[in-house]
């Protein structure tokens, strides 16, 4: 199994999310749901990258956990946070000191109304919100089927250049 804290900006674990995996390695179990969470998860995520108390001014959101470590395989200085769930994701509560979220979507109905949701909340704080969107599915299967030098050059074309230049490899 996959087993990953979930935790509030400031630090604090308020839960976690169990996923269990197929033994054969090829992605999850095969069982009706194999994602659960628990805990105190709205407004909190599971975050990789994060300072607890330091100021946050790029970052990128989405749903799943998979999704976002495989951003964040391309992008390592990216501060990112998985919600868990579409519902979740619309409810994230921002670190301190944010100014950009790209937010990752997923290619389902629930995914675009979480984008949505938080795309309108993060615009009330006055933070800009771009939405970066996957060639396949979602994230993990970009990187999986096409690789991570293929996932940095679709990246690259819908970060902003100075974003690029930061968080993506030079190419």
């Amino acid at each position: 199994a996959l087993i990953a804290a979930v935790t509030s900006p400031d630090g604090r674990v308020s839960g976690l999310q169990r996923t269990w995996l197929d033994p054969a390695g090829t992605g999850k179990a095969q069982l009706v749901d194999p994602r659960r969470s628990l805990g105190r998860l709205l407004g909190n995520a599971i975050w990789l990258g994060l300072e607890p108390g330091a100021p946050i001014p790029v970052m990128a959101a989405g749903e799943g956990f998979e999704t976002m470590a495989s951003l964040r395989t391309v992008m390592p200085a990216l501060p990112v946070a998985a919600a868990t769930s579409a519902n979740h994701l619309a409810g994230l509560t921002f670190p301190p000191g944010c100014r950009r979220l790209y937010i990752a979507a997923d290619a389902d109905a629930a995914g675009r109304h979480g984008i949505e949701l938080l795309s309108q909340r993060a615009g009330e704080a006055g933070i800009a919100a771009l939405a970066l969107r996957p060639h396949l599915g979602d994230f993990n299967d970009d990187l999986r089927h096409l690789g991570p030098a293929h996932l940095a050059t679709w990246l690259r074309d819908q970060l902003l250049p100075e974003d690029a230049r930061l968080f993506l490899p030079p190419g």
